[in-house]
């Protein structure tokens, strides 16, 4: 999960995954191997879940730049693949991957949910659920930009191969109205059943 709300100087970057993976120091290497500073890192267990946190900055600021945050989310999946293949089983959901992470890219057909609902007078809450891809999140920001749909904020998370990500959007300084509600919705799901982007990641 990558977190832009919760801390005004960082974002945070969150892994859950049993109880194996350990403290990730590969996987916190490889995120400043794209020029990222991570400035704190904690590691908690709840339940037998382990949750690693980092909190990750750019020249001293949160990440900002969608296509970063995009590499960042891309080169924990592939890390994850890489130094812990027992995580490819779940990554893929279920035995998709079975031992080993596939050569070649997986047709897996997972169903797409949006749902817009407002979060008070000035803003709406817009939830996706579909199946993830390079290049998905900088399609869906590009997407509201030309509906004049504006992105205050994000919670972005992914399970397996499926995207689920949270949008706080507004329009004009409010909430979106019931119409263009479901411009949004049928723009979105127009573009998500659209192949791959060729743009780069997020």
């Amino acid at each position: 999960m990558i977190d832009q709300d919760s801390d005004s100087n960082a974002t945070i970057v969150e892994i859950s995954f049993g109880d194996r993976l350990g403290a990730l120091i590969d996987t916190m290497k490889a995120i400043k191997d794209l020029g990222l500073d991570v400035t704190k890192g904690t590691v908690t267990t709840e339940a037998s879940v382990l949750k690693t946190i980092f909190f990750i900055t750019k020249l001293g600021r949160k990440v900002v730049d969608p296509s970063l945050l995009e590499r960042v989310r891309l080169t924990i999946i592939n890390n994850l693949l890489k130094y812990h293949p027992e995580s490819s089983e779940r990554l893929a959901l279920g035995e998709a991957f079975g031992i080993k992470a596939p050569q070649e890219k997986l047709d897996i057909d997972v169903a797409t949910h949006i749902h817009v609902q407002d979060d008070g007078p000035k803003r709406s809450l817009l939830y996706i659920e579909t199946a993830d891809r390079p290049g998905l999140l900088l399609e869906i920001i590009k997407m509201m930009a030309d509906i004049n749909v504006n992105v205050e904020s994000a919670e972005i998370d992914t399970e397996g191969l499926v995207a689920k990500d949270k949008f706080y959007v507004s329009y004009r300084g409010a909430s979106l109205s019931a119409s263009l509600s479901q411009v949004l919705i049928n723009s979105l799901r127009y573009y998500l059943r659209r192949p791959e982007t060729e743009e780069d990641s997020y």
